[in-house]
């Protein structure tokens, strides 16, 4: 006896044969995209206030202090000298924050996992990471330009009645945009070198060493047969660089070494080649 065959189904008519469309608008996605994903994120967590928040508190609360305390001494400011110098201390120390920032911008995602969904959406990685450092860069340049901005003016204010010249054009430039072009600079190194690492607390310990370790290391040669070796850890070292921009517009910092802008050229140069390599290895890495 033979078994009844079942009947196939009809082909129902999908919405597809008539060319679907979908609802949904698609474009083709460009840096300008991945720039406001890193501008949302950045200033979405609060990691970000946090560090800028102290960063700014540091910078202009010991410039301000400094300034107080040459005030209210009973000797007067030394003429001669730069009455913005006074700012150094406290974007010295402020430093920490920048780098800090700095690291955790794109270290942090690899240590969340994050970093996973930002590649699906972007899977240009180079664009990642220039979208990344523009809206670093930015955030830290504005923000230190401010406070660098806010404590010059201060000084200036307090210590012109104290003995203290006028800053001259060059130095304002170089004690305010030139400052803040640095600390951004330093910032976006970190920024690189957290892309490299992929550690938060690594980059961030290099990169604090990268800053005292110099000096530290210069302060102990006493061998004569070291002193050219401890002149350019001296001359080349991050706070003596920094130092630069608040040397008087008449001389350099010293008889050898980085003077005027050279500083700037120095770090452009460094944060470049990192930059270069790092997008180097997340061609050849795994996410």
């Amino acid at each position: 006896m033979s078994t009844p065959q079942t009947p196939l189904p009809q082909a129902v008519p999908s919405a597809w044969e008539d060319g679907y469309t979908s609802p949904i608008p698609v474009v083709r996605t460009h840096l300008g995209h991945a720039l406001a994903s890193e501008w949302t994120k950045i200033r979405s967590v609060r990691s970000t206030m946090w560090t800028l928040g102290v960063y700014v508190l540091l910078v202009l609360g010991i410039g301000l202090l400094f300034g107080l305390i040459i005030v209210n001494s009973s000797s007067e400011y030394q003429g001669g000298e730069n009455p913005l110098a006074l700012g150094f201390f406290g974007l010295l120390v402020g430093s920490v924050c920048i780098i800090t920032l700095g690291v955790l911008t794109t270290a942090s995602e690899y240590g969340t996992g994050m970093v996973r969904t930002t590649m699906t959406a972007c899977p240009s990685r180079t664009r990642v990471l220039a979208a990344k450092a523009v809206v670093f860069f930015l955030v830290a340049f504005t923000v230190t330009l401010f406070s660098a901005g806010v404590v010059a003016l201060a000084q200036t204010a307090l210590l012109t009645g104290n003995g203290a010249r006028q800053p001259t054009g060059e130095e304002w430039l170089k004690g305010t945009v030139g400052v803040s072009l640095y600390m951004a600079l330093l910032g976006l190194l970190s920024l690189v070198m957290g892309t490299i690492l992929r550690h938060s607390a690594g980059a961030i310990t290099i990169m604090i060493g990268a800053v005292l370790a110099p000096l530290v290391i210069a302060a102990f040669m006493y061998a004569q047969s070291l002193e050219k070796v401890q002149e350019a850890l001296f001359n080349y070292s991050i706070p003596s660089q920094l130092a630069i921009f608040y040397a008087n517009s008449d001389g350099p910092l010293r008889d050898s070494g980085p003077s005027g802008w050279d500083p700037l050229w120095i770090i452009l140069g460094v944060t470049a080649a990192a930059f270069a390599g790092a997008c180097a290895l997340l061609q050849q890495r795994d996410v």
